[in-house]
């Protein structure tokens, strides 16, 4: 019978390895180039046990856990632990070779060393603002195949003992419209990792490998067990939830659909019957798919358990290969984001009737629009990556958020100070879009609406988005939440609207471009809101009124 680990101690090491991941994470937004990094924190950061499974995850962007994940299995898989030495360091960025679950979140891994053999991984991503590709920003709907997407990096060795391997940096940074950006968010990475190697070598060096590695094997186990509970409180069946994304035409839809069982102490994922794999970038790669599955299920259940892979193992998920959750080569993959986003509302949807008493409305996700051109001020081009906030379902008990990232999404809205300094455009209204949220008992969270005033010759914009043909449902009698939109010109008669995906939109200056993220559904019947409620919601103004409504 082995010895019995302290639980006390468990406690203290996995506490310093959360704070191990989140000093990663600061290191790496104090020390980054690129807007997106540094401003809108667009990164994630993670500690490994040796097998490759997640210990410590900081708490930023929930998607980003299938490409790290990916990516250690993939460099052992590879390089074996013979092959890896202290100093190096892998870069990775591929989905469909065990390197990211879209391209420009690129990955790098360092190996953690105690008495000469691997004993952890650190890992970051960084979301780079250009990856090379067919558009700026390497991301768009419009893509119809992920060679139009960017640069694909297996898992490659981008430092040696060390040194910097500068082949590899090279043709990354060819590849990039912004290098200058690239290379400087990219030894963020390599920062950010050493600061993470340090930090778990001294924890070893403190407490022996084989006292450490023993409590955090404790650690995942007791992760398991609490989890276990949770789904043990659910009803034992199988239950059904669909919903739909944009497909590959204006107008089109392709479901997602998924059957749930509740099991002992587990919880079945099928998504068989989901549609098959678009021909455009709205794809979920099964990385990404996993990680909204770990991240809808452990909010809803249990929201304070560990980030850890010891709760993963009580989640099965399968997805047809070929489908809109399951793509094979070569499908895009670039919009995965916000196409979760609508998946997280399939995952809540069938969660919701196992679980009515945090049951979750239908969410509003994220807009994607990537502006780009020559900055006057400067003569420089620029690449600028944003997404801007919808509003989130309301629950069973309380009114939806307003202006949030949903889901396994993350990250935040560039500031509009950060943004007018580093880009040549002018924000004249940034606002929570009022009324788009669902009405209901509980009313869903409002969008956001932001104008940007185009202040050079040369822009373009590409546009990716969900819910601006399906919206986002309410449930239990509530409301559905308004539709998205992109606007150029709002208020005036050369006032139109642009597709809900597009590539390379000009945009003239002097122009008006505004964005409209989709608010959320509510939950129950709107006549049977609390009157003190309803009173709040006229003295702020929530009273959707016709000559409010944005569009």
């Amino acid at each position: 019978m082995g010895r019995r680990v302290d639980p006390i101690r468990s406690e203290v090491i996995a506490r310093f390895l959360l704070a191990t991941a989140e000093e990663m994470g600061a290191t790496l937004m104090r020390t980054a180039f690129s807007p997106n990094v540094k401003e809108r924190a667009d990164c994630s950061t993670a500690v490994f046990d040796a097998a490759g499974e997640v210990i410590a995850l900081a708490q930023r962007v929930p998607i980003h856990l299938g490409s790290m994940v990916g990516a250690v299995d993939e460099i052992l898989r590879r390089h074996g632990r013979g092959g890896i030495a202290p100093g190096d360091m892998f870069v990775a960025n591929d989905p469909y070779n065990g390197g990211g679950t879209h391209l420009p979140d690129i990955t790098v891994i360092a190996p953690v060393f105690a008495g000469g053999r691997i004993v952890a991984f650190v890992a970051n991503i960084a979301h780079h603002a250009d990856v090379g590709g067919m558009v700026p920003g390497s991301e768009a709907a419009v893509c119809k195949s992920i060679y139009q997407e960017g640069i694909r990096i297996p898992p490659v060795r981008i430092l040696r003992g060390g040194k910097v391997n500068r082949d590899v940096v090279d043709m990354i940074l060819l590849n990039s419209r912004t290098p200058d950006e690239r290379v400087g968010d990219l030894n963020a990475q390599f920062a950010a990792n050493t600061v993470g190697e340090r930090a778990v070598a001294r924890l070893y060096a403190r407490y022996g490998a084989r006292a450490t590695q023993a409590a955090i094997g404790d650690y995942l186990d007791f992760t398991e067990r609490r989890f276990r509970a949770a789904i043990e409180r659910l009803p034992r069946g199988r239950y059904l939830a669909e919903d739909f994304l944009d497909g590959d035409a204006e107008g089109e839809v392709c479901p997602i659909r998924l059957a749930l069982t509740v099991g002992r102490g587990r919880l079945d994922f099928d998504f068989a019957g989901s549609g098959r794999q678009l021909g455009s970038a709205r794809n979920i790669p099964y990385r990404a798919l996993l990680a909204t599955v770990y991240t809808v299920a452990k909010s809803l259940l249990d929201p304070e358990v560990p980030a850890n892979a010891g709760y993963y193992r009580t989640l099965h998920v399968t997805a047809p290969p070929g489908s809109v959750v399951g793509p094979v080569p070569p499908a895009a993959i670039g919009c995965r984001s916000i196409s979760a986003s609508v998946l997280g509302d399939v995952i809540a949807g069938a969660l919701s009737q196992a679980l009515p008493e945090k049951a979750l409305a239908g969410c509003g996700p994220h807009h994607l629009y990537v502006l780009s051109g020559t900055d006057p001020r400067t003569g420089g081009y620029f690449v600028n990556y944003e997404t801007l906030a919808g509003g989130m379902g309301a629950r069973a008990d309380r009114d939806g958020v307003d202006g949030v990232r949903v889901h396994a999404s993350g990250s935040s809205n560039l500031p509009v100070e950060a943004l007018e300094h580093a880009y040549p455009f002018r924000i004249e209204r940034y606002a929570l879009r009022e009324g788009s949220g669902g009405a209901g008992r509980f009313r869903g969270g409002a969008g956001a609406v932001r104008d940007y005033r185009v202040l050079a010759d040369d822009i373009v914009v590409s546009l990716s988005s969900e819910r601006q043909h399906v919206a986002a449902p309410g449930a239990a009698g509530g409301a559905a939440g308004e539709t998205g939109a992109f606007v150029l010109e709002p208020g005036t008669r050369e006032e139109r609207r642009l597709p809900a995906a597009a590539a390379d939109v000009r945009l003239p200056r002097g122009s008006v471009f505004r964005i409209l993220t989709p608010g959320a559904g509510g939950y129950g019947r709107p006549g049977e809101r609390d009157p003190a409620a309803a009173e709040r919601d006229a003295r702020e103004d929530r009273v959707l009124r016709p000559q409010a409504r944005d569009t």
